[in-house]
C-alpha cells in the first residue's frame, strides 16, 4: 500500500525561527522544505527574537508565526503560542527542542487536541546538557516536561545514542531513529585541493569546545600558510571569551562572525577540513554540510556520527588540547592523493546516509502511521 502525507497539515514549533537557534533551525528549515516536498502543508511556530524577520525568508514558501516572549527569554514564556497552535488548524504537531516553554504549549495542544504528537530533543538530553543548568531543568520537569513526554505520541532520536539518553531520561523506549537530512550534495570544482586552512562553523558555546581548539592549534605543528578560521554566532560572554583566546594565539586564528548563504558556502569549500571538537551534540548539521560539499572533517566521538569515521569522510579527535594538536598535525599532514580519497568518502556518506530522499521515506512512513489518530480526540492525560 503506498503511504502518503499530501495534505497534511504539520506543524513544526521550535523555540527560535532564526539564526539564534543554531543547529536545531537549520534542521527545522530542512524539515520544513523536505515536507515540502512530500506534500504536506507545514507551518512554522517560534518565540520571536532579533533575527527571527531576518532570517524567515529561509523557510521559503512555509508560514512563519512568532510570538512575542513576555520575561526572561531563557524560559520563552509567550502566551500568543498557545493561540497560534490552536488557529493553524493542525493535523500533527512537531516539536524541535525541550526546556522551554513551546513545550508546555506543544503538550497543552496535544491534550486538547488528541492527535499526533512528536518530540525530537535534539541532543538536549545529552548527560552534557542535563548536567547543566539543574535547577531550571529541575523546574521545567516538574512544571510541564514530564508531562509533555507522556503526552507525545513518540519520540524522534536523531541517532540511537540519543535514543538510548531518551529513555534513560523520560522512560520512553518508543523513539524513532531517523537522522537529520544533508543538504543535497554538491559537487566538488576541479582544480587544487585547498591549503592548509581549517574551518570550524556553528554556535560560540561552552559545549563547543572552541577554546581547547585555539590551545590545540597553537600548540600544533603546522605547515606554512595554516590557518583556522572560526566562524559563528553566540551570546556575548561567549563571543567575548573566544576573542580572548584568540588573541593569545598567533596570527593564523581568525574569528570570522556569523556566515551565512553563499558565504557560508564558499567558506566551506576553502577548508581542507571542518572540525567541530564539541562535547555534546545532538547530529551536528555543520558535519553534514561539509560532507555534502566533499569536505572531509574532524570531529569528537560526542558528534554522534560514526558513518563518517567508518566511511573515512572524517577524522576522530579528543577533546583536550593536546588531543586537538595531534589531530589537527595528522589532518594537514595528509598528501593530495590520501585527502582526495577522503573528500570522495565525504561526498559518498552524504549521499547514502543523510540524503533528503531517504530521510523522507522515513518520515512518510512515520507521519502516515499516526494519521488516522487525528480523527480520533483523546482525553488529557
Amino acid at each position: 500500500m503506498t503511504v502518503s502525507v499530501a495534505g497534511l497539515r504539520i506543524g513544526l514549533v521550535t523555540a527560535s525561527a532564526s539564526r539564534l537557534g543554531g543547529g536545531v533551525f537549520e534542521a527545522v528549515v530542512t524539515h520544513a522544505a523536505m515536507l515540502r516536498a512530500m506534500g504536506a502543508e507545514p507551518q512554522v511556530f517560534a518565540l520571536d527574537d532579533a533575527h527571527a524577520e531576518t532570517d524567515r525568508g529561509r523557510f521559503g514558501p512555509t508560514p512563519v508565526t512568532t510570538c512575542a516572549v513576555v520575561g526572561p527569554r531563557l524560559v520563552g514564556f509567550a502566551p500568543g503560542l498557545g493561540r497560534a497552535l490552536a488557529q493553524g488548524q493542525l493535523d500533527c504537531l512537531h516539536l524541535h527542542g525541550i526546556w522551554m516553554y513551546p513545550s508546555a504549549a506543544a503538550s497543552a495542544w496535544a491534550a486538547r487536541t488528541g492527535r499526533p504528537y512528536f518530540i525530537s530533543p535534539h541532543g538536549m538530553l545529552d548527560p552534557w546538557i542535563t548536567a547543566r543548568g539543574t535547577h531550571k531543568k529541575a523546574l521545567a520537569r516538574l512544571g510541564y516536561e514530564r508531562r509533555n513526554w507522556r503526552r507525545a505520541t513518540a519520540f524522534h532520536a536523531l541517532t540511537e545514542r540519543e535514543a538510548h539518553d531518551i529513555a534513560r531520561e523520560t522512560g520512553r523506549t518508543d523513539s524513532q531513529v531517523v537522522p537529520n537530512a544533508g543538504p543535497d550534495p554538491r559537487p566538488r570544482a576541479a582544480g587544487p585541493a585547498p591549503g592548509p586552512v581549517i574551518v570550524y562553523i556553528g554556535r560560540i558555546h561552552a559545549k563547543k569546545n572552541l577554546a581547547a581548539l585555539v590551545d590545540g592549534w597553537a600548540h600544533a605543528r603546522k605547515p606554512a600558510g595554516a590557518r583556522l578560521a572560526i566562524a559563528g554566532w553566540g551570546e556575548q560572554p561567549a563571543v567575548d571569551a573566544l576573542r580572548r583566546a584568540i588573541a593569545h594565539a598567533d596570527g593564523s586564528v581568525e574569528f570570522l562572525g556569523p556566515v551565512f548563504g553563499e558565504t557560508k558556502q564558499a567558506l566551506i569549500e576553502q577548508a581542507r577540513f571542518v572540525i567541530l571538537p564539541s562535547l555534546s551534540e545532538g547530529l551536528p548539521m555543520a558535519m553534514l554540510e561539509a560532507w555534502a560539499s566533499a569536505a572531509p572533517t574532524i570531529m569528537t566521538a560526542q558528534c554522534n556520527l560514526p558513518a563518517g569515521f567508518a566511511t573515512g569522510a572524517a577524522l576522530e579527535c579528543g577533546t583536550g588540547a593536546p588531543a586537538l594538536a595531534e589531530a589537527i598535525e595528522r589532518a594537514l599532514a595528509l598528501d593530495d592523493g590520501p585527502w582526495r580519497a577522503m573528500a570522495a568518502s565525504a561526498s559518498a556518506c552524504a549521499r547514502q546516509h543523510f540524503s533528503r530522499e531517504a530521510v523522507a521515506a522515513a518520515w512518510t512512513r512515520i507521519y502516515a502511521q499516526a494519521r488516522p489518530a487525528a480523527a480520533t480526540p483523546r482525553s488529557a492525560v
